[in-house]
């Protein structure tokens, strides 16, 4: 018997100075079983850090063929295109074929491994960023996963900070490539 997805509830608040951007998000995730905490939370991290009223979150993993989150216009073409983790070159170049914005989010402890090894099959793709996030970052942000949540997400001159209330992590992203 499969195993199902595990959903999560978010209430999210989202205070983006940099980019004049404050909402409310009500989200569920739905996370897959081999899906860790941390990865969740990086998704999370992902939608906040680009959210707009056309960003989704897809069936991911559920789905080889799709991101973990898009934003496509009305015309049904794809603006964003974003990947959490480490991903093959061939599935970013494919991505960069298909959307305007490719963006990835690597936060694993050896990320720095990973991108050494691929960014230079990867030099091509103008449209295609590349952030670490830092895995003590990372881990703490895992800290904050609860089945029901409750966040705040404030962004100010390139700091990133989630809050469920009692404690607040700072987030430390770097950026590996930076596309168009």
């Amino acid at each position: 018997m499969a195993l199902k997805a595990t959903i999560f509830k978010a209430d999210l608040q989202i205070a983006d100075m940099d980019r004049n951007y404050y909402d409310t998000q009500l989200l569920t995730l739905a996370r897959h079983p081999s899906e860790t905490d941390e990865r969740m939370m990086v998704r999370l991290f992902a939608f906040a850090r680009h959210a707009d009223p056309a960003l989704v979150f897809t069936k991911g993993l559920f789905d080889v063929d799709e991101p973990d989150l898009w934003q496509k216009d009305l015309t049904g073409a794809i603006d964003l295109w974003i990947e959490v983790g480490q991903p093959d070159e061939k599935r970013l170049l494919k991505a960069c074929g298909r959307a305007a914005r490719v963006v990835v989010y690597s936060y694993a402890s050896n990320s720095g491994i990973w991108w050494k090894q691929i960014a230079s099959k990867l030099e091509r793709a103008k449209n295609l960023t590349v952030y670490n996030i830092a895995a003590p970052s990372s881990l703490a942000l895992s800290k904050l996963a609860q089945r029901n949540m409750q966040l705040q997400c404030t962004i100010q001159d390139g700091q990133i900070w989630f809050s469920d209330g009692s404690d607040t992590v700072e987030i430390a992203v770097t950026t590996d490539k930076d596309g168009q």
